[in-house]
């Protein structure tokens, strides 16, 4: 919960966040991770885990191959988005992050990023602020249905450490990175976390020497597409710049 809040305001302070889409998704992902919490004793996730990683690996590499190939989308940049798509989307974002042990993140980020109605480091930004009230509303479900008992002070200290100390770095990169490589760092990020997640315990069973030579392949692919996506940026900067000296004569 902490780590969230630290996380929300570095994103703020970098002005990330884009306030009508968090209130937007926050507030029905907070329902949905309050019920997810409550429930979660009655609900099998062996079955949802992955096809929630099929899903996901799906909206990433649409991801990585769009923002890497293409570019930021240019045809719905600044359109509305409105609250029939971000409602449901965050309740099904909360539920989710409850159940499957986090899956707010992935699931409203790459929704958005793929909807190109919000540029890159704003849709990480408002989501990020978003998760506080999901974290908090999933929290007190976890309290309600399950109590305190059970959970490990140590591993919790370790981790609210690592994600205060993490979250504004995160906060400064999404500020500052260039929105196309952004798009490929994080569609490539949703790809490597759902490969891990189906082939260590989703079902596939891959044994480790596969498990290495697709990772290997896949941050290969990954390196490239950041690396493309660098080379474009500065190539689109220089023709700008050509185009400007050209109308200022």
């Amino acid at each position: 919960v902490w780590s969230q809040l630290v996380s929300g305001v570095a994103h703020w302070r970098f002005g990330n966040v884009d306030w009508r889409v968090t209130w937007r998704v926050a507030l029905p992902g907070a329902a949905g991770g309050f019920v997810g919490a409550t429930f979660l004793s009655w609900l099998s996730t062996e079955v949802a885990a992955p096809m929630m990683s099929v899903i996901l690996l799906g909206l990433g590499i649409y991801i990585l191959v769009r923002f890497t190939l293409r570019g930021t989308p240019r045809g719905n940049l600044g359109k509305p988005l409105r609250s029939r798509f971000l409602a449901p989307l965050g309740l099904v974002g909360g539920f989710l992050n409850s159940t499957g042990g986090g899956g707010s993140g992935p699931v409203l980020t790459s929704a958005l990023l793929a909807s190109g109605r919000l540029e890159p480091r704003k849709v990480i930004g408002s989501i990020s602020t978003a998760e506080f009230a999901i974290v908090v509303a999933g929290s007190v479900g976890f309290v309600v249905g399950l109590g305190l008992t059970g959970i490990q002070l140590p591993w919790v200290a370790v981790m609210l450490a690592g994600g205060v100390m993490a979250a504004p770095i995160a906060a400064w990169l999404a500020r500052h990175v260039p929105p196309r490589m952004l798009g490929s760092l994080v569609g490539g990020l949703v790809v490597v976390t759902n490969v891990r997640t189906l082939l260590a315990g989703g079902g596939l069973d891959a044994p480790l020497a596969g498990q290495i030579v697709t990772f290997v392949l896949l941050g290969v692919v990954w390196v490239g597409a950041v690396g493309w996506s660098a080379r474009a940026h500065r190539a689109d900067r220089r023709l700008a710049a050509a185009r400007e000296v050209v109308f200022q004569e």
